[in-house]
């Protein structure tokens, strides 16, 4: 089961910055992520998703591969590897998969104008390697899908992550 973690920052560049951190830690196999997105609401109130996401490169990718393996069998593989990617491209492309837009949205007009947020959906997560990587980044927690006590664990988390250490 996923979560669902978004955090406000005071500005968009450090929202990306964030967004971007969390997907160098995912190649790193640290967290694996459903679904990124920086929401930001405008100086002039208009709120924009920036999708780090593309759906429709992954699923041309397995459709591909699934087509080559399928023409591999009836002794036709790159015609089954065009027919599958175009298939997987389309099927990518009709799906919407990860965080409703409209709940985005919705929370996205919360903000103060100039400000963003990151709306992570998180399949497996690693806290004690995720949280010391994201607190130098600040922000605030704005809503989660954890329980009431794993959400108290990560806001005391990012708070000891933030504290100076003595030396």
């Amino acid at each position: 089961m996923s979560d669902l973690i978004a955090v406000a920052y005071d500005d968009l560049a450090t929202a990306e910055q964030a967004r971007d951190k969390l997907v160098q830690l995912q190649k790193e196999h640290v967290i694996e992520l459903a679904d990124v997105v920086v929401v930001e609401r405008r100086e002039n109130g208009k709120i924009k998703l920036h999708q780090a996401r593309n759906l429709t490169a992954g699923g041309a990718l397995g459709g591909a591969a699934w087509g080559g393996l399928i023409g591999l069998i009836f002794f036709m593989p790159l015609l089954g590897m065009a027919v599958g990617g175009a298939t997987g491209a389309a099927m990518g492309a009709a799906a919407d998969a990860g965080i409703d837009d409209d709940f985005m949205r919705d929370l996205g007009e919360h903000l103060t104008p100039g400000s963003a947020a990151v709306f992570v959906l998180v399949d497996k997560r690693n806290p004690d390697k995720v949280i010391p990587e994201m607190a130098p980044l600040g922000g605030r927690l704005i809503r989660t899908s954890l329980s009431t006590e794993e959400e108290q664990h990560l806001r005391d988390a990012v708070k000891t992550a933030r504290t100076p250490q003595p030396a």
